[in-house]
């Protein structure tokens, strides 16, 4: 009974620690590449860094959903910066809820743009070899 215990305690923290690391991995990505990269006009580098190549933006649009391929999000961003369009406030995420179930995870994000919620959304994202990536996305504008 007593190696039992150890048994389950072991693998309950291993379980744990691994959950904790791959929400670190799963924060990391996403701050960096879609609230820095995507959200505050940082660098193509870094956005392509955390995204999939294939990643798509489902949008909800009059009643039919219309993808968004991450090359023309970062094609948009990279027009506004040569068109000198005023940066708007700072976002800043607020993670609600991970989801990992082996290499697949699911996060709940708040935006938040000078203390005013303006997005939550729902990212989608697989463990490659070479760590997370996000592959989707939904989402909800808050008026």
């Amino acid at each position: 009974m007593k190696k039992l215990l150890i048994a389950f305690l072991f693998l309950s923290t291993f379980t744990t620690r691994a959950q904790t690391t791959d929400e670190e991995a799963i924060r990391a990505v996403i701050t960096t590449s879609y609230i820095g990269g995507i959200q505050n006009g940082g660098s193509s580098d870094d956005i392509r860094k955390g995204f999939h190549p294939t990643f798509s933006m489902l949008r909800f649009i009059d009643n039919d959903v219309k993808p968004y391929a991450i090359e023309e999000w970062i094609a948009a961003i990279e027009k506004r910066k040569l068109e000198n369009v005023p940066p708007q406030p700072k976002a800043e995420g607020k993670f609600i809820t991970y989801d990992i179930t082996g290499n697949a995870a699911t996060v709940k994000l708040e935006l938040y743009r000078d203390n005013k919620k303006t997005f939550t959304d729902y990212l989608v994202l697989y463990k490659f070899t070479e760590g997370w990536k996000i592959v989707s996305k939904t989402y909800y504008r808050h008026l």
